[in-house]
């Protein structure tokens, strides 16, 4: 039985969010790693060594700027008809870090600890979904 013509089309433009999912997860997997050297720089900062703060904040500033680049890229797989869970979560963490950087500005510590563990939660689960090929559909797109 002969595919449809719509199927056949539909085929290499799924084709072209290879390029794009795998810049989603370079930047995700970085954004990762930043995220959990921010509690690391806050840990050594209340043990008494008060110039991590600068480096907290900095870290701060790094953290967000790849959540808006990974918010981009995650924009840019779906609009290449990926899939479009990851525009939903970035921007749910997006969201979530702005709360948190205005949060740590404030000295709202009361917010700003849970609200971080609940980033970098949300941020650990959506790396693993997005390296997990049968999440994302990897197979059908190398077809």
């Amino acid at each position: 039985m002969q595919p449809s013509t719509s199927a056949r089309t539909a085929k290499p433009a799924r084709r072209g969010a290879l390029p794009a999912l795998v810049a989603l997860r370079a930047i995700a997997t970085a954004h990762a790693i930043a995220i959990f050297a921010q509690p690391v720089f806050a840990g050594v900062f209340l043990s008494g060594d008060y110039d991590m703060l600068h480096m907290h904040a900095i870290g701060a500033d790094v953290v967000f700027y790849l959540v808006l680049v990974q918010l981009a890229i995650a924009l840019l797989l779906w609009a290449r008809r990926g899939p479009r869970w990851p525009s939903g979560v970035t921007a749910l963490i997006v969201l979530g870090e702005t709360g948190q950087y205005f949060a740590g500005l404030a000295g709202g510590l009361d917010v700003h600890f849970p609200l971080g563990v609940a980033l970098t939660a949300l941020t650990t689960a959506a790396v693993i979904a997005l390296w997990r090929p049968s999440a994302l559909g990897v197979a059908e797109l190398a077809r």
